[in-house]
């Protein structure tokens, strides 16, 4: 089997390395450790259920016996919802004919890229960021990876994006991004969306024009003065060349339930059909017809934002403050403050620097595995978003989080920490 010969996509696809974080910590627990999970972008369906009626309605929508392949496109009751619900959140006017359904945003993302990306297209994203690297590997593409700082909130800026707009195709933007839980200003949306006009303007009738993919599926938990901007109601004339990632997973602490959707001009939207079509990746028509009931729910929906938003932003705060007293204590620990998502960003420099076993931290792998063996405390490191190896910055994600766990969480860190010479 060693000389097994396979295509060049599978001989070099990179298997995910949250995946193999994930078995570090399951062979932990395995073994008797009590460790505080914080990878997951996940929820634990204990502290976050869906909301109790969408999950009545789902039950009730199998046994009408919703049991059967849904439209390739979604049901039509589904994407008027869908539709209704986003002008109604975000003011943007879509037709059930621009929007696709399918099972979450994985195979929305595979079927943009597939729709627009040709071998050898350039695909501009920002890094840390999830999975686009991966995607453009699938499309054979010509990576063009910006790396975002802490300076700007680790989002991409119009400036870093400028130099490599001309000939591009598929500009790969997050906001709420994963893994930083930071969102784009007003400002600096506008910038990248006034540079992508002017590109596509410049652009002959013949030539592929520049799109960008805007996943927005943590949309709907901002916190505090945070606001989500979208590229269409910042410039209209972005409708053309856009086409976004959404759907219940995050908004409605719904992941497992898988029902996402795109939205985008309605030409590209059917090339995106026909290639789901083909995957059969089709959201279960019985959740379709719930998730359309709920939607249509104005009143139940609106109560359901404001308790989930308030428990994450409790958690997310609270794990944040814990950062800044250990950094005001003199660690080498940092953190940004929340604005939006599930995750939260924090940094922890102790690459370089000797346990109390005289072992050094010889690079940031050996960091992570410390703060796991020593803390209890499993986070990912951006450097698995695609960012520098090296990089000292890392998502903390609440999905997963026990309120009552988080004092004691942040006294092992110090612990930890107090350890490190």
């Amino acid at each position: 089997m060693g000389n097994l010969k396979l295509s060049h996509l599978a001989e070099t696809l990179i298997a995910s390395e949250i995946v193999r974080l994930g078995a570090a910590i399951k062979e932990k627990i395995n073994s008797g450790d009590h460790i505080y999970n914080y990878t997951i972008g996940d929820f634990d369906s204990s502290q976050f259920p869906i909301p109790s009626i969408l999950q009545d309605e789902i039950i009730k929508a199998y046994q009408a016996g919703y049991t059967t392949y849904p439209a390739a496109e979604g049901e039509l009751d589904l994407r008027k919802s869908i539709a209704e619900f986003i002008e109604t959140y975000e003011g943007i006017q879509y037709s059930p004919a621009e929007i696709l359904v399918s099972c979450g945003g994985r195979p929305l993302i595979y079927a943009v890229f597939r729709s627009i990306v040709d071998k050898g297209d350039k695909v501009i994203y920002p890094v840390p960021s999830w999975n686009n690297n991966h995607y453009a590997h699938f499309t054979e593409a010509t990576h063009v990876a910006i790396e975002a700082t802490k300076e700007n909130n680790f989002m991409p800026t119009a400036a870093q994006i400028a130099p490599h707009i001309k000939g591009a195709t598929l500009l790969a933007l997050c906001s709420p991004l994963n893994p930083t839980g930071t969102v784009f200003s007003k400002e600096e949306l506008e910038a990248i969306c006034d540079l992508v006009i002017a590109e596509n303007e410049q652009r002959g009738p013949e030539e592929k024009k520049l799109y960008v993919m805007y996943d927005q599926i943590y949309w709907t938990l901002t916190y505090g003065d945070t606001r989500h901007y979208d590229p269409v109601s910042l410039r209209p004339a972005m409708k053309a060349y856009t086409v976004f990632i959404d759907g219940i997973s995050k908004a409605f602490a719904a992941t497992g339930v898988r029902v996402g959707w795109s939205m985008g001009p309605a030409e590209i939207i059917v090339k995106m059909r026909s290639i789901n079509s083909h995957v059969g990746s089709w959201a279960p028509m019985a959740e379709q017809k719930a998730v359309a009931k709920f939607l249509s729910q104005k009143e139940a929906v609106k109560d359901y934002f404001v308790h989930f938003k308030k428990e994450v932003e409790s958690r997310l705060r609270s794990l944040y403050e814990g950062f800044k007293q250990l950094k005001s204590e003199g660690f080498s620990v940092d953190s940004i403050i929340p604005q939006a998502a599930i995750y939260l960003t924090v940094q922890i420099d102790l690459a370089g620097k000797k346990t109390a076993d005289g072992t050094i931290l010889a690079n940031q792998e050996a960091v992570t595995a410390y703060i796991l063996s020593e803390a209890k405390l499993a986070l990912v490191p951006f450097g698995y978003f695609g960012a520098g190896r090296e990089s000292n910055w890392y998502r903390l994600s609440v999905g997963c989080c026990k309120k009552e766990d988080i004092p004691q969480v942040m006294e092992k860190l110090r612990d930890a920490l107090s350890k490190i010479s």
